[in-house]
């Protein structure tokens, strides 16, 4: 697909400075599931209590804007909307300090979920990556430099869909919380720069089609705008 040809992690608006995003490669996604416990409810899952990790290639990343597609030969495809952070350094084994010195962007995502196919894979207790880590499966925004941000406490994220708001949530919300995930995601994959970290998912999970208008917002700040459009 020539999206993931060119896709490159860039900032939302330029920026000078320390990090030149043309030289960052384009890394893995580490993700983390139902970490948000509605999301878990709403989906009849159990709330964890140590994370759900599982991870997209660089493959699965495309754009967010002006607009991406999913396979439509596989049952619905849910949004799940999620704050994403952007790894600027390698890291591993590291203590939360040190999660919060490698994080150099912050932005939104999308865990786009094949959920018919998850479900199925998962009645049969096989694992689900081919319904979370597909071609397109992670279309990301720009990032905004940490910088712009006072913290990772009390950030929120929402999602529209065609004007209607479907999802929302803040960072307080999390079973675990952003520089505690980071960190024991480094206990066990080694982050490098270029990779991101999704950090799950609020309530409201529902599927798309194509048409479909989407708005999604950080901080109540920035905000980005997408379309579905046909495979």
């Amino acid at each position: 697909m020539k999206d993931q040809v060119s896709y490159q992690h860039q900032w939302l608006n330029d920026v000078s400075g320390e990090h030149d995003l043309s030289e960052l490669p384009v890394g893995k996604v580490v993700c983390v599931g139902r970490n948000y416990a509605d999301h878990a409810k709403e989906l009849n899952n159990p709330v964890p209590t140590e994370p759900i990790l599982f991870i997209k290639p660089a493959t699965a990343i495309v754009p967010f804007s002006p607009g991406f597609s999913f396979p439509s030969d596989q049952g619905e495809c849910h949004h799940e909307t999620e704050i994403a952070l952007l790894i600027g350094s390698p890291l591993s084994r590291a203590t939360q300090e040190q999660a919060r010195q490698v994080i150099i962007g912050l932005g939104l995502g999308l865990d786009l979920t094949l959920r018919d196919l998850q479900a199925k894979l998962k009645s049969k207790s096989h694992p689900w990556e081919v319904a979370k880590a597909f071609d397109g499966a992670c279309p990301l925004t720009p990032f905004i430099p940490v910088t712009e941000f006072e913290g990772f406490t009390r950030l929120t994220v929402s999602l529209s869909v065609n004007g209607q708001e479907r999802q929302q949530g803040n960072t307080e919300q999390m079973l675990f919380p952003i520089l505690s995930l980071v960190s024991r995601i480094s206990q066990t994959f080694t982050l490098l720069p270029g990779d991101v970290v999704l950090t799950g998912t609020p309530s409201g999970v529902a599927p798309l089609a194509v048409g479909d208008n989407l708005e999604a917002t950080l901080d109540s700040r920035f905000s980005f705008k997408s379309q579905v459009v046909s495979a």
